[in-house]
Parts: C-alpha cells; structure tokens; sequence
C-alpha cells in the first residue's frame, strides 16, 4: 500500500495494529494531502470485511406528508398545512403505492416524513397495518428518532412503550435520519425546534434496547466544521459500543437547493469521497458503510466502493426529500441498473434484505 504523508502511514499502522482511531487520527485522515493514500487505506479495510461483494436492496420509499411544524433551515422538504404543494397520503393513497407496484419483489418498504400536527397516533398504526397486508413479505422500516419524539409527545407513552405498539404492528427497522450533525451550535443553527443530540442518542438507545436496529447518518456539508463531523463520528461509535444496534452508516451530502442556505456550494467530489473514507475507518464497530446514490450520484457512488463504501442502497422506486433540494439523480433505479453499476465498478453485487442477509447474487463478468 503506497502512502505518502508520513501522519497518515502513522494512522494506517494505528488502525492495522488493532488499535483504535481517536479524534486526532480522524482529523488527519479528513487533512491528509495524499487523497490517494487516504482511498487506498480505507479500501483496504472495505475489502478485509467484504472483498468484493457491494450490497444492494429492491427497496419502495414512502414518504407519507410533508407538512411539518420544525420547518428546519435546511429543509427543502417540508411545507406548512395549506402550502402548494403540501400534500398528506390517506391510507387509500398509500394503497395505491404499494398495489401499482404488487409485481415487483421489494424487499423493504422505506417510510418517513413530516412532523404534521394533523395526524394522531391511530393514523401510524394504521399505516404500519397496511403496509404489512399488502407486503407481508417486506421488511418495514420507518420513522426517525425525530419522529418517534413526536409520537411519544401527543400520545403521552415513553419511547419504549410507542416503539412496542409500533413494533406489534409491523415496525422492523428504523433509519437514520434526523441526527444532522450531533452537535448543539448546529442544532441552534439550524433544526433548534428538533430534538437535540442527547435526545437523538437517548431515543436511539431505547429503540436498540427494544430490538429494533436502526441505521445512522450525518449531514454534512453546511455549516459544520471537520472536527464537529469527527465528533459526530464518535457519539455514534460509542453508542454501537454500548448497544451493537446499528445497521449501516451513511453519510448524507448536504443539497442546498431551495433552502435560505441555498448560498452554499454543493459539496465536492473528493469531500464526499473523503467523508466516506474517513467513516468506513472510525466506525470500526459499524459492518456497512453506505454510498447513497441518490445523493452521490450514481457515478461518484461507484468511485465510493473504492473509499470504503459496501453498500449503493437500493432500488428507491421514488425518492422526494433530496430531490426537492435539487438533487439531479434519477427518483429510482432498476434491480438490473444498480447490478450494472456495480459490475461496472469491478465489484460483485449482492441483492441483500434490509438485515444484510444475501438474496442473490452475480458474478462479474
């Protein structure tokens, strides 16, 4: 392995010893001038875990409203009740969905959305009964910590006792939105009517207790420094070491588009690529880094499964919160358009169930 900055071949020794990565470490693998290096040690890693293989899942995204009361600064997402454009599914509506597509064999139903003062806790049972009708087969991952907040709000039930009824009706999986950036000068910045970084880690631990896993992100590309992104990083670590309870990671590039900081540039290539390498070697507790296509674009996810990323995603169906804020890759993908993808990198593909047990698979040609 060819590396030239003499601290970053320091960190390689550090981390191929066995020996963990502390924030000094992560802040010279984001500051190291050997990009290259920095590629090569967190392929590395990706390839003692999973050689070839790059995960995939045929996966339908339902976001049920996205009326909201936080409306944060860096949502291009939300709308108040009555907006144009607001909108609310009924149950018949979310019917409709999953029934156009009751030929495919979608392995997990992906649903989140707005914080709407109109629904009640009746509404999301509801919503978790019918998905699991119409799609017994498929794994249902839905809300956020964020929203699990609001449920246990208006209801007055502890996490636990909401993640229980939720579970009874068909809740398996949580993902991991709503943690932004864990850090209290961002979250006054930007989301101050969303729960905050302690609240995040409290619910996040509850619903592991609960048996539920869950999946973590970070948003990043805005207004946080690297070191808050380190930090990010090793609130999360700490967490997976004390409940095991996370899935993947995946870290979210900031789209700026139709939000009051649309000012700010998109993040670059190598950030992102960066960002993703720096992940797959803190989190060494974390199996799964993921390169979420829909924001990466499909190119440059190819290019991460050769920065530590293992995971492209999934098929979507159709995605809306991201491409709000302008993000210009397609609303889905074909299960045969994310196998090309990852051929095309060299890389092996792996159709896989929302718990990464392997589906199907097909040699590279």
């Amino acid at each position: 392995m060819r590396i030239t900055d003499p601290g970053l071949k320091a960190v390689a020794h550090k981390y191929f010893s066995g020996e963990r990565l502390d924030f000094q470490d992560a802040m010279t693998l984001y500051e190291t001038p050997d990009f290259n290096g920095l590629g090569l040690l967190a392929h590395e890693a990706r390839v003692r875990r999973h050689g070839r293989k790059a995960f995939f899942i045929h996966n339908q995204h339902l976001n049920y409203s996205n009326v909201c009361r936080n409306r944060c600064v860096f949502c291009a997402y939300a709308k108040n009740a009555g907006d144009p454009g607001a909108y609310t599914f009924s149950l018949e509506d979310v019917r409709n969905q999953l029934t156009c597509r009751a030929g495919e064999p979608i392995r997990e139903i992906h649903m989140v959305g707005g914080l709407n003062p109109a629904l009640d806790f009746d509404y999301f049972e509801s919503l978790l009964h019918l998905i699991r009708e119409l799609r017994p087969e498929a794994t249902i991952k839905a809300f956020t910590a964020v929203e699990l907040d609001y449920l246990s709000g208006i209801t007055g039930l502890s996490i636990e006792k909401v993640v229980e009824r939720l579970k009874k009706a068909g809740l398996a999986m949580m993902p991991g939105g709503g943690a932004e950036v864990l850090n209290d000068r961002i979250h006054k910045a930007l989301f101050p009517r969303k729960i905050n970084k302690d609240r995040w880690l409290e619910i996040i631990e509850t619903v592991h207790g609960q048996g539920i896993p869950t999946n973590a992100t970070m948003l990043y590309g805005h207004l946080e420094t690297l070191e808050e992104r380190v930090l990010h990083l090793l609130l999360l670590r700490e967490l997976q070491d004390r409940t095991g309870g996370f899935s993947a990671f995946i870290p979210l590039a900031f789209h700026s588009a139709n939000t009051p900081l649309s000012h700010l540039p998109p993040t670059s290539g190598v950030d992102d690529l960066r960002t993703i390498a720096v992940s797959r070697l803190v989190l060494d507790n974390f199996d799964h880094i993921k390169a979420y296509w829909v924001m990466l674009g499909e190119k440059l996810a190819q290019t991460a499964l050769f920065f530590g990323a293992d995971d492209m995603d999934g098929t979507i169906v159709e995605e809306r919160i991201t491409h709000t804020a302008g993000a210009t890759s397609p609303k889905g993908l074909s299960r045969e358009g994310l196998e090309h993808l990852i051929e095309r990198a060299g890389m092996l593909p792996v159709e896989r169930d929302s718990f990464y047990g392997e589906m199907a698979s097909m040699e590279v040609q």
